[in-house]
C-alpha cells in the first residue's frame, strides 16, 4: 500500500520540456528561437514612462490599449482580439475552451511538443498525424472527421512552411470544429503566406500569434488570437472564470509601444532573414541537410556525425543548440538565427571541430 493515499487523486502528467536558459551571460545562445536584437528606443522610452503607481493596482482585465492597438494594426475590430501571456496561454486557453467534444484533435507528430502534453492534461482525444518523408503536412490526412485541429505555420521544429491554399482545405473540411493555425513565426516567412486575413471568411479559424520571436519580447510573455468575435468570446468567457487579471499593465503598456514601431520590426526580419539565407547556404557547403525554412531558425543534420555529438561538443565551447531525441528527428539540430558574428562561430566551430 502506498505511503500517499492521496496520490490517487492526483492529475499525473509528462510535462513540456522548455528550453534550456543557461545562466554564463558569455554564450553563442541558438535554443529557443529568440530575437537577437532588442526592442527599439520605442520601448525603452515607454519603459522610461511607466507610472510606478499604476503597479500597486489590478491591471485593466480586458487589457483594452493593447488589444485596440493590436486591432487597429491588422486592421480588425476589437471584439476579434483576444490576447494572453505569451502564446503558449492563447494556446492552452484555446484548447480549454474549444476542444470539448469526444472526437479526436489532430496536429502533427512532429512540431510543437506542448501540444500534446496540454490534450493529456485536459483529457483531450488526440490523434498526432505524422508528417510526409520529406516533413511536410499532407493537408489530405488532416481533411478526416476530428473535434479541432492545430497546425504550426511554418511548423516546428522543421521550420517548413505550409500554403494557405492547403490551409484552405484544411479549414473547409472541418466547418464543424475549430482550426487553429499557430504562427508564431509566421513574420520570418514571405509576405502573403499568413491566413489571418481569412478569419474574416471562416468563422471556425484562430490565428494565434506571439510577441517572443519577431517582437523581440519573449521576456514580458505576450500573445494573441484574431478571429471571428463568437470564438473570441468563448475565450474570454473562459479567461474570465479561471482568471481575470492575466495580462500585467507593464505588458499591456510595453506591448502597445512595441506595436507601434513598425519600421523597426521590419528592419530586423529582413537582417534575420538575410543572415539565416546565408547561414543555410554555408551549412549546406559543410555538407549538412537544411530543410527548406519560413522562420528565424533552421533544422539541419549531417550524413556523418551525429547530432548529439555537436550538440555536446557546442556546448563545451559555449554555443547552444536545441536538440530534440525523438525518431525521426534525432539526427538534426535546431539552430535559432543570431547575429552575423554568432553565425559566423558556429561555422568556425563546426570547421574546427570536425575537419570540414
Amino acid at each position: 500500500m502506498s505511503a500517499f493515499e492521496w496520490e490517487k487523486n492526483i492529475r499525473k502528467v509528462v510535462p513540456y520540456t522548455p528550453g534550456e536558459q543557461p545562466e554564463e551571460r558569455d554564450i553563442i545562445k541558438l535554443n529557443t528561437n529568440e530575437n537577437p536584437y532588442g526592442p527599439s528606443e520605442t520601448l525603452y522610452k515607454a519603459m522610461s514612462e511607466l507610472d510606478s503607481d499604476s503597479l500597486r493596482k489590478y491591471p485593466n482585465p480586458a487589457a483594452h490599449d493593447l488589444v485596440k492597438s493590436l486591432a487597429d494594426y491588422h486592421g480588425v475590430s476589437i471584439d476579434r482580439v483576444f490576447v494572453g501571456v505569451g502564446s503558449d496561454d492563447v494556446l492552452g486557453m484555446s484548447f480549454m475552451t474549444f476542444f470539448n467534444s469526444d472526437r479526436e484533435i489532430l496536429f502533427p507528430d512532429i512540431t510543437y511538443s506542448f501540444y500534446p502534453v496540454w490534450a493529456d492534461m485536459m483529457r483531450i482525444p488526440f490523434k498526432e498525424i505524422p508528417l510526409t518523408e520529406d516533413f511536410r503536412i499532407n493537408p489530405d490526412d488532416f481533411c478526416r472527421e476530428n473535434g479541432g485541429i492545430v497546425i504550426p505555420n511554418p511548423n516546428a521544429p522543421t521550420a517548413i512552411l505550409m500554403s494557405r491554399e492547403d490551409i484552405i482545405r484544411i479549414i473547409e473540411a472541418s466547418k464543424d470544429s475549430v482550426v487553429i493555425i499557430d504562427e508564431a513565426y509566421i513574420d520570418f516567412a514571405p509576405e502573403g503566406a499568413s491566413v489571418m486575413d481569412l478569419t474574416d471568411k471562416y468563422d471556425n479559424l484562430l490565428v494565434v500569434r506571439t510577441f517572443s520571436k519577431s517582437r523581440s519580447l519573449a521576456g514580458l510573455r505576450i500573445g494573441y488570437a484574431v478571429g471571428n468575435p463568437k470564438l473570441i468570446k468563448y475565450l474570454n468567457d473562459v479567461k474570465y472564470s479561471y482568471n481575470s487579471y492575466t495580462m500585467n499593465e507593464p505588458s499591456i503598456i510595453l506591448g502597445k509601444a512595441v506595436i507601434s514601431d513598425d519600421e523597426y520590426f521590419r528592419e530586423t526580419i529582413s537582417r534575420i532573414v538575410s543572415i539565416r539565407e546565408r547561414f543555410t547556404d554555408e551549412l549546406k557547403e559543410l555538407g549538412f541537410t537544411v530543410l527548406p525554412s519560413s522562420a528565424n531558425f533552421v533544422f539541419a543534420a549531417h550524413p556523418d556525425i551525429s547530432a548529439t555529438d555537436i550538440f555536446e561538443a557546442a556546448k563545451k565551447e559555449g554555443i547552444y543548440f536545441r536538440h530534440f531525441n525523438a525518431p525521426r528527428i534525432n539526427d538534426y539540430l535546431r539552430i535559432t538565427i543570431g547575429k552575423d558574428e554568432d553565425m559566423d562561430r558556429v561555422i568556425t566551430f563546426l570547421k574546427d571541430t570536425y575537419n570540414l
